[in-house]
């Protein structure tokens, strides 16, 4: 379909929410910056800040980012934007044919024309053994120096992904294939220790909340240690948004989303319910503002949603 039927399609689906549910372009089809997908990401982006929407947007790309992008971001009103380049420093073309030179230009441009556009480093996937000595730790706190905030993440390590590498001739970068990311332990301590005077977070929503002054869209301040490591000015703006909905919203909010209200338990920072999808907990989490969580799928103290491996 064309963009402006994309942008209706979307307005008019049942779980958006104008000015509330952030929004993601182009993530999981391509990326939003290559020659023939970037004019339709800038007409998009256009179309939804010509109604006076104010949603949180978020371009995600490892791409060329050139002067005159960052132009036509800078000319919407509306949206809060933010553009994350994806950086991962690894080298071996097998694993990461994008050199990873193309987002460190990127970067330095929105960071040399950006001011209403935010910009974030999205150091991923940072992988044992592959991607997390010392220089490259420290070529990320250079890179960081140029955004308003940089998320760590790990590796979906999937069986297509491992598949794939083993194709290739790479050995298996780790044991398991879990359904969340693995991010041992180890790993993030040392990064942690490099990160003590920057903004560097563990989850997007928190980076993009930083970045624009607001509140943390997912609310992650109810989970314990996720945001330990926040700005103190950041905290003090998510605590002031924060609070536990009512019963009664919540049930409201799972009839419309197709959930059963009768297994839902709130419980101090989350809510849980039973057989649902990561789309039915996300409406009820960005209308409210707090985290929603499946039964089936439990959020382990201390791990911030990560998987077991590096952790037992």
């Amino acid at each position: 379909m064309d963009d402006e039927a994309a942008v209706q399609t979307l307005m008019g689906h049942w779980a958006f929410r104008p000015h509330t549910t952030p929004i993601q372009i182009f993530n999981r089809a391509t990326d939003p910056l290559l020659p023939r997908v970037k004019e339709h990401l800038h007409r998009t982006l256009e179309l939804l800040d010509g109604y006076r929407l104010t949603n949180p947007v978020l371009v995600i790309t490892r791409w060329h980012v050139d002067r005159e992008d960052v132009e036509r971001f800078e000319r919407l009103s509306n949206l809060k934007l933010t553009v994350l380049v994806t950086w991962s420093g690894i080298a071996d073309k097998r694993i990461e044919p994008v050199d990873s030179r193309i987002a460190e230009t990127s970067l330095a441009t929105l960071a040399a024309g950006a001011h209403r556009t935010k910009r974030i480093l999205y150091w991923r996937p940072v992988v044992a053994g592959l991607n997390d000595d010392d220089g490259l730790i420290s070529r990320a706190q250079e890179l960081a120096t140029l955004a308003d905030a940089t998320v760590f993440t790990g590796l979906f390590h999937r069986e297509e992904i491992r598949a794939y590498l083993r194709s290739v001739g790479v050995t298996d970068l780790y044991d398991t294939a879990p359904r969340r990311k693995i991010m041992p332990r180890s790993i993030e301590k040392r990064i942690l220790a490099r990160f003590t005077d920057m903004p560097i977070f563990r989850k997007t929503s928190c980076a993009v909340a930083f970045a624009h002054g607001i509140a943390d869209y997912n609310g992650h301040l109810g989970i314990e240690h996720i945001c330990d490591i926040c700005p103190p000015a950041q905290v003090r703006i998510c605590t002031v948004a924060y609070s536990q909905p009512s019963r009664e919203k919540i049930e409201g909010l799972a009839a419309k989303a197709g959930l059963r209200s009768d297994m839902i338990e709130i419980l101090q920072g989350s809510i849980l319910v039973n057989d649902s999808t990561e789309q039915q907990r996300y409406f009820i989490q960005h209308a409210t503002g707090f985290q929603v969580h499946d039964r089936a799928h439990p959020h382990l103290p201390g791990r911030h949603g990560r998987a077991e491996e590096g952790w037992e």
